[in-house]
């Protein structure tokens, strides 16, 4: 064992990481009055995830867990060269942060904002540490443990018939409801922007010629598909000012809302039905060397220009009253954060195709633990982007005609009151920078982001460019929400056909074309209502789907977080059960909280049904637009889906809750339970360095 002189080092290093993250941190958390720069966040950030991963998750993996690098995992005993496959960890862990990192953490800390910068950040570092982190680690490492079986399939086993039914019931629905906010986000980022839609339409042609380019012209030269890729992209984005500038051309990319949510269904059902090397894996691959890419750049320009964050610390709208979207601070900067923080999303990856490739069990924590905390530190960034933009320019590209007015000048009015002043001309000249018609009522998160990234890209990289850069910033994020979406659009199907198959159903046989085509129709049709009804709803539709989006994202956290709290009490852990409990009971009180409040709260931007009666009345009473009647019993409909859908969705997740605690009881009272799914140990054989190093 290392002496104590040894260790001294080591010692006075990690003591003065962590003097240093208390520093930051308080600093951030009690700075009032005076700009904060935001290479304070970055330092804070870094330290906190140092120390989460030194410690917290050595502390997991060594007491909680019981790593073992002797025993073989199901990617080693499983070996068919297809779906289960030994890999190295770097490749694991690139594969695992691609298909986790959607734009949840790029969007959820923007919208956050209305609140101020200071409590999304803290959310977003301590609830990744002590919850995000932890989710994807331990439902890893308990998937691996079980032959890489899926969530759905862990709950059946581990909780009973009644539980898993409902965890499979949930986690189909979830989905629906992720996919269709993704697909509001990219119609909310390209409509009335030739540039933006021209730009993020190339990008499929672009993915299919690098399918037929890998698959049949040029096997296996995966570096010449990626030079032809990544040249296509850049020519698409400088190629969109062309057609912008083209008065003929443009208008050929020029679409509302709802014509763009038709292109993007018709999307996703071609992408769920296509070949996955066709148009799936080459887009997957862009998307990862996009993201990597941006990312780093975005990394680099805040640490260069170290920029004032201009935001307040807290706004006014902790009250409730925020135009971007309604509710108070407790519980919706939780909900709305979303996949910075915990996202139950990933533990369908964590439970899917990743514990079907890890070599080596030590793995788990680098790969579970590691990869949601670079999620966060991409939330954390998305934050900064949008804290360094002038609020009153924040909130008239994000707060809905309906709550600021549809006139320009109402709008800026209406903003400048809140105390964050804006003008006309000042919209009208970024509007002109950035290549756009109009920045007013663009809704959703991603043209604001995309503005903040693309004036910190241009102080860095190129100031000539600032609309190039921020036409790539929308492209960058289009890329990343419709990765999920296309890729969620697959795994609802093979879900939809598992769940099919399991009632002796012929469309659950997943090598029948026909079954192929009517599953995608039926997935694709579902969260397409959403999709469509989002975009004519005139509060933006973010407004009520994103709140419903991260009720049902947290709900799916709990429900991984029920099943490795369960786990953990048969393995006799029970000392160690507060690991998973404590995140378990914080996303139970939160999203209850939410629940609530979107069923029952009286302000019709909140509460479903509150919205839903005084449409009705308003209907009745004939003093509605002519616009807004023919609307209304399509928006009337639409508030009580979703909150049946929200009612619902806390049925599972108390049902969820009680299967956990009625094992629990019947562990520590001796009686009948359903016994661990773990299975047997078999020793590794693996000596590859390549693979177990």
């Amino acid at each position: 064992m290392p002496s104590s002189s040894s260790r001294l080092p080591v010692n006075l290093l990690w003591t003065v990481i962590a003097a240093i993250g208390a520093f930051t941190v308080a600093s951030i958390a009690l700075q009032r009055g005076e700009t904060i720069n935001s290479l304070w966040i970055i330092v804070a950030a870094i330290c906190v995830y140092a120390l989460g991963y030194r410690f917290y998750s050595a502390f997991i993996a060594a007491k909680v867990l019981m790593l073992d690098a002797g025993r073989a995992t199901p990617a080693e005993r499983f070996d068919d060269g297809r779906d289960f496959m030994p890999t190295h960890k770097w490749v694991v862990f690139g594969h695992h942060f691609a298909a986790i990192a959607g734009p949840g953490p790029l969007i959820g800390p923007t919208l956050a904002a209305q609140f101020g910068y200071l409590p999304g950040t803290l959310w977003i570092l301590i609830g990744a540490v002590l919850g995000g982190c932890v989710q994807d680690f331990v439902t890893l490492f308990f998937s691996v443990r079980r032959d890489g079986r899926s969530l759905g399939q862990m709950a059946k086993d581990e909780l009973g018939a009644i539980g898993g039914g409902a965890a499979m019931i949930g986690v189909m629905m979830i989905m629906v409801i992720l996919i269709a906010v993704l697909g509001l986000v990219v119609v909310n980022a390209m409509k009335h922007s030739p540039w933006a839609t021209s730009t993020v339409a190339a990008t499929i042609p672009i993915a299919v010629l690098m399918g037929l380019y890998l698959h049949h012209l040029r096997p296996g030269r995966v570096a010449e598909a990626t030079l032809i890729g990544v040249s296509l992209l850049i020519f698409a984005v400088i190629g969109g000012g062309w057609i912008d500038d083209n008065a003929t051309v443009r208008g050929w990319f020029d679409y509302d809302a709802p014509q763009l949510a038709i292109m993007v269904i018709l999307y996703g059902f071609a992408a769920a039905v296509l070949p996955v090397w066709l148009l799936l894996a080459p887009r997957d691959y862009l998307s990862t060397f996009m993201k990597l890419g941006t990312i780093g750049a975005l990394a680099i320009a805040i640490v260069v220009l170290r920029p004032e964050l201009k935001m307040p610390a807290l706004t006014q709208f902790i009250d409730g009253s925020g135009p971007i979207f309604g509710g108070k601070l407790f519980p919706f900067v939780f909900i709305t954060i979303a996949c910075g923080a915990i996202s139950g999303f990933h533990s369908l990856i964590a439970s899917g195709t990743t514990p079907k490739l890890l070599a080596n069990e030590t793995d788990a924590r680098f790969i579970g633990y590691g990869a949601m905390m670079m999620e966060s530190f991409v939330a954390i960034m998305a934050m900064i982007a949008a804290s360094v933009l002038e609020p009153g320019v924040y909130f008239a590209i994000n707060s809905p005609a309906g709550i600021v007015g549809a006139n320009a000048a109402d709008a800026v009015a209406k903003i400048s009151s809140w105390g964050f002043p804006v003008g006309v001309e000042q919209m009208q000249l970024l509007a002109q920078t950035m290549g756009e018609s109009t920045l007013f009522a663009r809704t959703g998160g991603a043209p604001s982001l995309a503005v903040g990234m693309a004036n910190l890209f241009a102080q860095v990289f190129g100031a000539n460019m600032l609309a190039a850069w921020y036409h790539f910033a929308i492209m960058f994020e289009a890329l990343f929400i419709l990765t999920t979406l296309d890729a969620g659009t697959r795994v609802a199907r093979f879900m939809l056909q598992d769940m099919l198959g399991n009632f002796g159903i012929g469309a659950g046989q997943s090598n029948h074309y026909a079954s192929i085509i009517l599953t995608s129709g039926a997935v694709v049709a579902a969260w397409g209502y959403f999709l469509y009804m989002g975009t004519i709803d005139p509060l933006g539709g973010i407004n009520s789907l994103w709140p419903l989006f991260g009720i049902a994202n947290q709900m799916l956290a709990a429900i991984a977080l029920c099943v490795g709290t369960t786990i953990l009490v048969k393995s006799d852990k029970l000392k160690y059960v507060w690991v998973t409990a404590l995140p378990l009971f914080w996303l139970i009180v939160v999203t209850s909280s939410a629940a609530w409040e979107k069923l029952f709260s009286a302000d019709l931007r909140i509460g479903f049904l509150s919205h839903a009666e005084d449409l009705s009345a308003k209907l009745q009473a004939g003093t509605l637009s002519a616009d807004m009647a023919g609307k209304a019993p399509h928006l009337i409909f639409n508030d009580y889906l979703n909150a049946g859908l929200t009612g619902l969705f806390m049925l599972i997740t108390w049902l969820l809750l009680g299967d956990t605690l009625r094992v629990v009881y019947c562990v520590i009272a001796g009686k009948d339970y359903p016994r661990s799914s773990e299975s047997a140990h078999i020793p590794s054989r693996l000596v590859e360095n390549w693979v177990r190093d």
